[in-house]
């Protein structure tokens, strides 16, 4: 039994993607997060050929075709947010039910009406993904083409287990098809409410000064009937901040209840986490124990452990007392 720590991977359940015990230690990294129950989400990066002079690049003229270029062409020109794109992928990812994204570019296209998708991507994909920008940079901003993309794609979805959708619209300029992003609010609202459609939100998030706010309040906060959670929005001022943002937002809205309480296998409270949960939980068990429970949101999660220092993929079938 030479194969130290080699199995102990095979042992975590969901929702833990990974599992260690070194002696009274235990280290679970958590797969997804449990509040979060059957999300799918995606996200949508502006392709459109609007420019802003502070987002100037000598091979392309848009925000992400400047963001995501080619860097070589331009040695003292850097990529600043595809290391943004790559964060946020890897943040939703945590959120996702299987882990895997839907990433597209919207407002491409010669009329800027079509959506180009990028792939499906986990989080771990992401860690050396090029993002080009999409092969044609869309004339005018439409939203709604992007909308429906994500409607159809939960649609697929639903049949695999999805019960809820996120999907997040990243910007840098003003939207052409406002009207018609509102309509179409209103009708997805209406297709949630009779249940043809899951629990669904929408993150619109602007990034520099390009950005129409006073257009965003408009789409966010028109009147959906009794169901007003559709759309959140903000501004990111600086392209650095984009991430970050996104994180909050999706946190401010897909989590439904703070901390946690892990048991041991005698029903004994282990440690309490008052606020969001972290990825990683750390925290000592008893010699005896061979599982814990995490409870989080109403749900209880029990986890079997290795006996202290195992290092192999034997299973227990508790009477170890």
């Amino acid at each position: 039994m030479s194969h130290h720590g080699e199995h102990e991977h095979e042992r975590a359940i969901k929702p833990f993607a990974d599992l260690h015990r070194t002696g009274d230690e235990v280290v679970a990294t958590l797969l997804h997060d449990p509040t979060v129950e059957g999300l799918d989400m995606a996200l949508y990066l502006d392709g459109s050929g609007s420019m802003s002079d502070e987002y100037d690049y000598p091979t392309n003229f848009s925000l992400f075709g400047w963001l995501f270029g080619n860097t070589e062409k331009d040695d003292d020109k850097t990529n600043v947010v595809e290391p943004q794109a790559r964060w946020i992928l890897e943040y939703l990812a945590t959120k996702d039910r299987n882990g895997k994204l839907r990433a597209a570019y919207w407002a491409t296209g010669s009329d800027g009406g079509t959506v180009e998708v990028i792939g499906e991507y986990t989080g771990k994909d992401v860690g050396n993904k090029k993002f080009p920008g999409p092969s044609v940079y869309g004339s005018s901003t439409l939203l709604a083409p992007a909308i429906k993309d994500f409607v159809e794609y939960i649609e697929q979805q639903q049949a695999n287990g999805a019960k809820q959708g996120c999907a997040v619209f990243v910007t840098d300029g003003v939207i052409h098809d406002a009207h018609e992003v509102v309509e179409l609010s209103e009708e997805i609202v209406h297709e949630v409410e009779e249940g043809h459609l899951p629990e669904l939100n929408f993150i619109l998030v602007g990034v520099g000064d390009g950005v129409d706010e006073e257009q965003m309040e408009e789409i966010c906060h028109a009147e959906h009937l009794a169901h007003s959670h559709l759309w959140c929005h903000r501004v990111a001022e600086e392209i650095e901040d984009m991430a970050e943002l996104v994180a909050v937002l999706v946190d401010e809205t897909m989590t439904v209840a703070g901390g946690g309480t892990i048991y041991d296998d005698d029903g004994d409270v282990l440690k309490r986490y008052e606020g969001r949960l972290p990825a990683v939980l750390k925290f000592e068990v008893p010699d005896h124990c061979r599982a814990f429970t995490l409870e989080v949101g109403g749900k209880r999660y029990t986890q079997p452990l290795p006996a202290p220092g195992e290092h192999h993929g034997e299973e227990h079938h508790g009477g170890h007392h």
